[in-house]
């Protein structure tokens, strides 16, 4: 029989690459014959990385079975914080609208971004059980929640580290530089708050993770045995993925040239870069990497974006000035760039596609898998670092370019690389292993997978919460 059918509040952080993610596990819950409510935070500060209202608009449009809710907030008190700072502080502020639109409803429980951690407090006050959603990876999450203990007792920050290796409980060691971007200094008010929010997981009821349990049997053995939190248990962590962008949806395309023009190509033939919402380059960086791919001499789809420094000036990048004189012309037979923007969830599915080099952000990381397709690591920001370790050295599903950590990839190493995983045996290894990696995914979301599975047991311990 069914389970009977829920209501669930799904409450997502800032910014649309959280957004997102929450999207899809909307998707999945109503795939499941629940009721969805996402619930938007909507405040004043242009400078939040707060999602717009038009955004949310163009995703309630293309989701009608999804229900959107703004909640104003007032501003942010101190506008000069660090913008991670700020955006803790305005959550805090969006607390009393949440407050308001859960006692409108009748919700059965409400779904957290990892960063959404004071609302717990707004659960806790209305007896609405409260659930993590974490979109990265189990591996991240073993670490992070380790971290409010273990960095503390570390000789110094991150930042001063270097190569030295970082240990926590039950996960495989990591370099200091590998560790998150945000938190390489462990006195920094964004540090801070991080250290605050991961301590404050553990309250959830439990952690709702898109994953599945074949890909990191390390990491969940870790949250598991409860080594990963010192002090209270370790909040159960349910694998519910991989949760995907339009996975296995091969009817829905968008009218984007990129997928007419990789019709014309051969079978996994082109290496295709794209670096995420926030990935953009230096115009020295840029140049090293057309270099790369013109000595490679492989076909090549790259989405490019103006250097940060330019963005707010040229939304749109200059690629005649950026790249090397005579690239673009010189690579026209075998080459596509695009400014910005392309169907990533479309273009790795493609099967002219051959390699994926990725910012190794964890939703672009899930697609590859679900394509079988071999990735080169080049980590920009947040915890894409501390993935390409578990990705390259664990999951053996990915190689990494060398330099990344001192700001700068040379035209040798793009080249290296791209040949590696496009030429070699070692690259043939990489695309036997996608193999079994996507197989296992697919079972882990199919009819009696382990993902339908763990998604049965959350229902049956929310049921118990309620009871």
């Amino acid at each position: 029989m069914p389970a009977p059918q829920k209501t669930f509040v799904l409450y997502p952080s800032l910014g649309v690459g959280h957004l997102n993610p929450m999207v899809e596990l909307a998707k999945h819950l109503l795939r499941h014959g629940h009721n969805v409510l996402i619930a938007v935070v909507d405040p004043p500060d242009t400078d939040t990385d707060a999602v717009s209202a038009g955004a949310v608009a163009r995703l309630a449009a293309a989701n009608p079975s999804i229900a959107f809710r703004l909640l104003p907030v007032p501003s942010s008190s101190d506008p000069a914080a660090h913008p991670v700072k700020r955006s803790l502080d305005t959550l805090r502020l969006a607390n009393p609208a949440l407050r308001d639109f859960l006692r409108s409803l009748p919700a059965h429980a409400i779904f957290l971004d990892m960063f959404c951690v004071d609302a717990l407090d707004v659960a806790a006050e209305l007896g609405l059980p409260a659930y993590f959603f974490f979109a990265s990876a189990a591996s991240a999450l073993a670490v992070l929640l380790n971290l409010p203990y273990t960095y503390p007792e570390l000789p110094s920050s991150f930042k001063d580290m270097g190569d030295t290796l970082v240990r926590t409980p039950g996960m495989p060691p990591i370099r200091a530089v590998d560790m998150p971007i945000m938190m390489q200094d462990r006195e920094s008010d964004q540090t801070k708050v991080r250290l605050h929010q991961f301590r404050r997981i553990p309250e959830g009821r439990g952690v709702l993770v898109n994953t599945f349990d074949r890909l990191e049997p390390t990491a969940l053995r870790a949250l598991a045995d409860g080594v990963c939190v010192r002090g209270r248990p370790t909040p159960r962590v349910y694998c519910i993925g991989p949760l995907v962008d339009g996975g296995g949806n091969e009817k829905k395309r968008h009218g984007h040239e990129c997928l007419a023009w990789l019709d014309a190509q051969p079978r996994h033939s082109v290496v295709f870069l794209c670096f995420g919402s926030n990935g953009a380059f230096s115009a020295a960086q840029l140049k090293e990497i057309a270099r790369g791919l013109e000595s490679s001499g492989h076909r090549f789809l790259w989405a490019v974006r103006s250097p940060p420094e330019e963005q707010s000036e040229f939304p749109d990048p200059d690629l005649d000035r950026l790249l090397p004189a005579g690239f673009l012309e010189r690579t026209r037979d075998r080459g596509m760039v695009v400014g910005s923007w392309v169907p990533q969830a479309e273009v790795v599915r493609h099967e002219a596609v051959g390699a994926f080099v990725t910012h190794c952000g964890w939703n672009s990381t899930l697609e590859a898998i679900m394509s079988g397709l071999p990735m080169v690591c080049w980590p920009l920001y947040a915890e894409q670092a501390m993935n390409k370790v578990f990705m390259v050295e664990e999951m053996k599903i990915a190689v990494a370019l060398e330099g990344y950590e001192a700001g700068i990839v040379k035209a040798e190493e793009v080249e290296a690389k791209v040949r590696l995983v496009m030429e070699t045996e070692e690259g043939r290894k990489l695309r036997d292993t996608l193999v079994v990696a996507k197989k296992m995914a697919l079972d882990a979301i199919g009819q009696g997978g382990s993902s339908q599975a763990a998604f049965a047991e959350f229902l049956t311990d929310l049921e118990s919460s309620s009871s």
